[in-house]
């Protein structure tokens, strides 16, 4: 009995920070690489992308040639009994292609084996990373570039890995040349072999990553921080303005009867003081 080799792959968040290693589960990562499995996985793929539609006609399906050319003797030219045979320029082709199917069929048990070769080579590489989750809220290929960026294998093709289909993730990837985002239940021997590095989400793993804190990097934070206090400051400043009018406005309506009050009083008086007279 073979001995199972146990891999460990290097755990990211989906900014880029880095986070403790984890290990690859063993039913998958056990170490087999089956080269023959994987070729004939690569080819079976290759040719099933084939659509097979060339087509050329026979002698008997070009148009025309019913009459021949000239009489049997006494030309001196070579006998010919059609204008659509081979020979002729717009005659028939012998031989030629038709339209036919390349597809070959793999078994689903090869299949398995093969996809399973190419993740154990990718893992002997050190080729895989574990990201925990990505979760976009919008398409946004700067995420992408980031990432990789960040993760250093900006000048590699990478495949990334998601746990189902997520359409954000696959849109903010799908203008990279060098980027590839499917699915986990989806890819092939093919596409495995095909990136250089693989970023596999750790659902799809069936062992989900719990998200850290630490997130976010260090300057958006700072930025984010920034950006709430001066918020703050200008929320303070208006709710100030909006009292001292409120305020004003109240010391002006009490204002206005005192001044109703000593204009009566001013009038009381010089009734008076006519009356006294």
């Amino acid at each position: 009995m073979a001995e199972t080799t146990t891999f460990q792959a290097a755990a990211y968040t989906a900014q880029g920070a880095e986070r403790d290693m984890v290990t690859l589960p063993a039913p998958l990562f056990d170490g087999t690489v089956n080269m023959p499995v994987m070729h004939q996985a690569v080819k079976a793929y290759l040719a099933n992308q084939r659509q097979g539609n060339a087509s050329t006609k026979i002698r008997k399906y070009v148009t025309g040639g019913n009459q021949k050319p000239w009489k049997q003797k006494g030309t001196g030219r070579a006998r010919q009994g059609s204008i659509r045979a081979p020979q002729w320029v717009g005659g028939g082709t012998v031989f030629g292609p038709i339209p036919r199917s390349y597809a070959q069929y793999v078994p689903r048990q090869v299949r398995q084996l093969a996809r399973k070769s190419a993740f154990n080579a990718r893992a002997r590489e050190n080729a895989i990373y574990v990201i925990d989750s990505f979760a976009f809220d919008t398409p946004k290929t700067k995420q992408i570039v980031d990432l990789i960026g960040r993760l250093g294998v900006a000048d590699q093709k990478v495949l990334i890995l998601t746990d189902g289909v997520k359409e954000n993730v696959f849109l903010s990837g799908r203008n990279l040349p060098q980027v590839h985002v499917m699915p986990y239940s989806d890819v092939s021997t093919y596409h495995i072999l095909w990136s250089d590095v693989v970023l596999i989400e750790s659902a799809a793993l069936g062992a989900p990553l719990e998200t850290t804190s630490g997130d976010e990097p260090a300057q958006d934070e700072g930025r984010g921080t920034r950006g709430a206090k001066s918020v703050r400051k200008a929320a303070s400043k208006a709710g100030a303005k909006k009292a001292a009018a409120r305020g004003g406005a109240r010391k002006a309506a009490a204002k206005r009867p005192a001044a109703k009050k000593s204009a009566a009083k001013k009038s009381a008086s010089k009734s008076t003081k006519k009356k006294g007279k």
